[in-house]
C-alpha cells in the first residue's frame, strides 16, 4: 500500500471516529456569577471583584480554583443594570416580543487568566453540545465587556475568529478603533482620541507650560499619553517627565511617586485607569505629596473608590473629563427591591444546587453590598452597559423580522455574525433622549463632562460640572468650558465669571471668552 493510500485511510478513520464521538467538556466546567435562560443569549465580562488569588501549583494534586476578593462596586453595578435592561426589555411588547433574552455573566477578577477562563466558558457553554455531537455553534449572540481596554483588547482578538461581537461599555483606547484588528468590536463609550486631545487644550487655555505626565503601562494609558503628548507637542506645552507604571509594579510605582516629589511641575496629567489611581494616591498620601493640579480622565475622575478622608488633600480642585451622567429611571427602586431576590443565585433554592454552594462560597463578600445603595445616582458607565443591551436587542429584534402585536419569527437560527452586521445599522433613540448608533470604527459619538473635585460645606466630596465636550453639537458649540468657582489645588477659588467655548480643529484649538450670568 502507498503512502499516500495510508494517509487518506488514516483521515478516513478519524473522521469517522469524530463522528461518532460525543460532544463533552474537558475540565470542570466554570460557572458563571450570574446567569438566566432565554431564546437568545448575551454573555458579560466584568471584574466585579479586582484582585486574585493564585493556589498553589504543587503538580501533586489537581489545581483549585482561583480566589478572588475586592469587591468593585462600579463594575456590580454594571452587571446588575445589565440584567436590569434585560428584564426591561423582556416585558415590553414593542421589541423582541414573545422572546426572552437569557444572560451569562462572568467575574473576570481583574486579572487576564481569568477573563480568559471566562472567555472560554462563554464560547463553550452547556448548550455547545447538541444531540450525540457537537453543532460548531456558540451559545452566545453577543458579549458585552471589558471594562479596561488591554482585556478587551485580549477578549476581542479571542472571539473574533468565531465572528462573535463584543460590545464594551467602557474600553475607550484608541487601538480598538482599528477595523482590520477589530472588526467585531464595538463600544458605547467614545474613542481616547477625543479626550487625549482635549486635556492638551484646556492645559494651553489656562496657561500651563509646564507639566509632569504619568500613565497606566498598558493599552489604555500608553496609547492615550502618547495622543496627549503629540497634541501637546504641536500647542507648545513642555513635559518635564512622562513615567508609567502597572499595578503589579510595586517598585516602579515609587520611583513614580519619587519623579513626581522631585520634579518643579505642579500640573500632573494622570492618564491612569482606576486601579493604578487608587494605588497611586495611596502613595502620594503616605508621602504627603499636596498642591498638585492633578488633570484626569474618564476611567477615575469621578470614581468612588476615590473618595477617602485623605484623598481631598492631594485631589481636592481636580480638573477632568467624565462620561456623561444619565439618570436610568427605575434603576434604583430594582437594586432596592428586586435585584437581590430575582437575580443573586444566594438568594434561589431552585436549579443546581451544588453550583449556587459553589458561586455563594466564592462570592459571598457580595452580600455586604445588599444594603449599599449611595452610589446608584453616580454610575455613570451603567448607561453605557444600558445602551449596549438595547443595542444587541434592537439588532436581533431587525434579524427576527418582529412585528409589533404579531411576534417575531422565532423558528430563525441567529449567527453572531449576523449580530454584528445588524449592529452596524442600529439606529435608535433611548428613553431618556440620547441618540444610539455607531460610527465607521464602532464607537459612539464622544460626549463628555468635565468635572471639578470640590468639597461641600459637611466635607463630602462632590463631582461639580464644569463643562463639557459634545461631538454631536456644531464644532462652536461642542467644547464649553465654565470657569465660575472652580476650585483649583489647595482649595484656591478663582472668580471669573466667564465661559470659555475651544473650537476644536484638526491642529489646533481657538478659544472665545464671554461673560455668563448662570452656570453651564
Amino acid at each position: 500500500m502507498s503512502v499516500f493510500l495510508c494517509i487518506i485511510l488514516l483521515n478516513f478513520q478519524l473522521h469517522a471516529k469524530a463522528e461518532k464521538s460525543l460532544c463533552q467538556m474537558m475540565g470542570d466546567p466554570k460557572y458563571p456569577l450570574l446567569s438566566k435562560d432565554g431564546d437568545v443569549t448575551i454573555g458579560a465580562l466584568f471584574p466585579i471583584h479586582s484582585i486574585e488569588t493564585l493556589p498553589l501549583y504543587k503538580f501533586q494534586q489537581k489545581p483549585q480554583l482561583l480566589s478572588c476578593s475586592s469587591v468593585s462596586l462600579r463594575d456590580f453595578r454594571m452587571a446588575q443594570i445589565m440584567i436590569f435592561a434585560i428584564e426591561e426589555i423582556n416585558r415590553s411588547e414593542n421589541l423582541l416580543p414573545n422572546v426572552s433574552i437569557g444572560y451569562r455573566i462572568y467575574d473576570t477578577c481583574g486579572s487576564r487568566l481569568s477573563s480568559m477562563g471566562a472567555n472560554m466558558a462563554l464560547m463553550n457553554g452547556e448548550q455547545f453540545a447538541s444531540g450525540d455531537r457537537c453543532n460548531g455553534l456558540s451559545p452566545i449572540h453577543a458579549i458585552i465587556g471589558e471594562t479596561e481596554s488591554s482585556n478587551t483588547v485580549i477578549l476581542s482578538r479571542t472571539t473574533g475568529p468565531f465572528k462573535i461581537p463584543v460590545i464594551s461599555p467602557s474600553a475607550s483606547c484608541e487601538c480598538l478603533s482599528n477595523r482590520k484588528d477589530y472588526p467585531y468590536f464595538f463600544r458605547t463609550i467614545a474613542s481616547d482620541y477625543h479626550q487625549s486631545r482635549a486635556l492638551a487644550f484646556i492645559i494651553k487655555y489656562f496657561g500651563w507650560s509646564w507639566v509632569g505626565a504619568v500613565n497606566s503601562d498598558n493599552d489604555y494609558g500608553n496609547y492615550g499619553m502618547a495622543i496627549f503628548l503629540n497634541t501637546a507637542e504641536k500647542e507648545g506645552i513642555c513635559v518635564e517627565y512622562s513615567v508609567k507604571f502597572q499595578r503589579t509594579e510595586t517598585e516602579k510605582l515609587k520611583n513614580v511617586v519619587d519623579t513626581i516629589q522631585k520634579g518643579t511641575a505642579k500640573v500632573i496629567v494622570a492618564f491612569l485607569t482606576n486601579f493604578e489611581m487608587n494605588n497611586l494616591l495611596d502613595y502620594l498620601i503616605i508621602q504627603n505629596i499636596t498642591g498638585l493640579q492633578v488633570i484626569g480622565v474618564e476611567a477615575w475622575i469621578t470614581a468612588d473608590s476615590m473618595v477617602t478622608p485623605n484623598s481631598f488633600h492631594v485631589l481636592g480642585g481636580s480638573l477632568g473629563f467624565a462620561v456623561k451622567k444619565n439618570n436610568i429611571e427605575g434603576f434604583a427602586d430594582y437594586v432596592i427591591k428586586s435585584f437581590w431576590n430575582t437575580a443573586f443565585p444566594c438568594s434561589q433554592t431552585e436549579g443546581n444546587s451544588s453550583q449556587y454552594q459553589l458561586i455563594c462560597k466564592a462570592y459571598q463578600d457580595l452580600l455586604v453590598l445588599k444594603s449599599n445603595n449611595e452610589d446608584v445616582s453616580e454610575q455613570r458607565y451603567a448607561s453605557n452597559v444600558y445602551k449596549s443591551v438595547y443595542a444587541v436587542a434592537h439588532s436581533l429584534h431587525n434579524l427576527l423580522k418582529c412585528k409589533e402585536k404579531e411576534g417575531c419569527e422565532t423558528d430563525l437560527k441567529i449567527q453572531p455574525q449576523q449580530v454584528v452586521k445588524a449592529l452596524k445599522k442600529v439606529n435608535f433613540t433611548m428613553k431618556m433622549g440620547d441618540h444610539v448608533w455607531f460610527d465607521s470604527t464602532g464607537a459612539v459619538v464622544a460626549q463628555y463632562e468635565v468635572v471639578n473635585w470640590q468639597q461641600d460645606s459637611n466635607g463630602s466630596i462632590k463631582f461639580k460640572p464644569v463643562g463639557y465636550y459634545d461631538a454631536s453639537l456644531a464644532p462652536d458649540q461642542r467644547f464649553v468650558l465654565n470657569t465660575d468657582n472652580i476650585i483649583w489645588a489647595g482649595g484656591q477659588l478663582e472668580h471669573q465669571e466667564n465661559v470659555i467655548i475651544l473650537f476644536m480643529v484638526e491642529k489646533a484649538a481657538y478659544m472665545y471668552t464671554g461673560k455668563v450670568t448662570t452656570e453651564t
